[in-house]
């Protein structure tokens, strides 16, 4: 099942707090950056972020839960508060790797 454009642009106007969030769509669903760097995505209409030491830390009790077939468990952010999904990324930033250079 594919991710809705409307379930999108409410988790971007959740996340509109913070400079630098841009998306880009693969396979009918989303891919999340901040400063360039993928944080998460919108799989199945469903809020998921990386599983970076701030945000277990952060989300004690978020589930792990697979993206696609084939992929690394990431947390589901199950929660509307605009104050905390902003420092809930800003805390994960320092964490996430850097984009790879294209030659």
């Amino acid at each position: 099942m594919a991710s809705s454009k409307d379930y999108l642009d409410f988790i971007l106007d959740q996340l509109s707090g913070l400079d630098e969030i841009t998306y880009k769509a693969m396979m009918g669903e989303y891919i999340l950056y901040y400063r360039g760097r993928i944080f998460g995505g919108i799989y199945d209409d469903r809020f998921l972020v990386k599983p970076t030491q701030s945000a277990k830390r952060m989300m004690p009790e978020a589930d792990l839960e697979l993206p696609y077939e084939g992929a690394k468990e990431m947390l589901l952010v199950d929660m509307e508060d605009r104050a905390f999904l902003k420092e809930l990324i800003e805390a994960m930033y320092p964490e996430l790797p850097a984009p790879k250079k294209r030659k």
